[in-house]
């Protein structure tokens, strides 16, 4: 859609830069299926990459993470709003990393980034069903969590107990993960070993502390922006009108990954 196209561009084309480095062990890869328009009738398919040692993770949209790491050699240009640039954007370009008890968000605004921190306190219940996921015998574990009821997949044979997206505290790496209703869908498609410092690793700077909901809304809000729509298309008024009542029902539509906080 070429209207949600444009505003990932302009959601994410703030970049401030400033080191962080995350110690690795393990770096994991996952596709994910998701719907981001509730009525599409085919889902929308991206990567994410999670990088793990022992105690922490880091989890980050694959494009995000391709688009930092030009950034932080100088491959690319900070702060160039281009179309070139466009597949370095997500429609999901949180930084999130993991420890045992917190939860640490930072996301694009269109002032800069917000940063938010959550109580690590996911519950899961783990069920007696197994199923193979390539070579591996993994165990299912059911949560109710963020306004969904997930099902999990886990390898105890990889005993991190990190996963895609917020998830974790199980007793083996999450291979596969999904909501009941199959609006977000994530699979394991690699895992290994390595060893060494990730230097852009959350890297933002000009952070604003904010709640987590106001978050959500900021994203959401950014589909009726008008102005900011209008200051990189140029059309004519009627074209204008139409776009509008498009991003209205957009609006409506928008299907979010967490339907509730907690």
């Amino acid at each position: 859609m070429k209207i949600i196209t444009i505003f990932i561009l302009i959601f994410t084309s703030i970049i401030c830069k400033s080191q962080k480095n995350f110690s690795t062990e393990y770096e994991a890869r996952y596709t994910l299926d998701y719907k981001l328009i509730k009525s599409e009738k085919e889902p929308r398919l991206t990567t994410f990459i999670l990088l793990m040692n022992n105690k922490e993770s880091y989890f980050k949209s694959m494009n995000v993470y391709v688009g930092d790491s030009l950034m932080y050699y100088k491959k690319i240009k900070e702060n160039e709003n281009s179309l070139n640039n466009l597949k370095y954007t997500s429609e999901y370009p949180e930084n999130i990393g993991i420890t045992l008890g917190k939860i640490y968000v930072t996301s694009p605004i269109s002032e800069g980034f917000a940063a938010y921190e959550e109580s690590n306190n996911i519950n899961w219940k783990l069920v007696n069903e197994f199923k193979t996921i390539g070579n591996a015998k993994c165990q299912k574990a059911i949560t109710t969590k963020y306004g969904r009821n997930w099902i999990a997949y886990f390898n105890p044979k990889i005993p991190l107990n990190f996963g895609p997206y917020k998830f974790n505290k199980l007793p083996g790496l999450i291979v596969e993960l999904y909501d009941d209703k199959d609006e977000f869908h994530y699979k394991l498609y690699k895992f290994k070993k390595r060893k060494g410092l990730c230097p852009f690793a959350n890297s933002y700077k000009l952070k604003k502390p904010v709640k987590k909901e106001k978050v959500y809304m900021w994203r959401k809000n950014m589909i009726l922006d008008m102005n900011a729509y209008k200051s990189i298309v140029k059309e004519d008024p009627e074209t204008l009108r139409e776009s509008e009542r498009k991003l209205r029902k957009l609006y409506d539509d928008y299907n979010t990954i967490e339907l509730s906080p907690d």
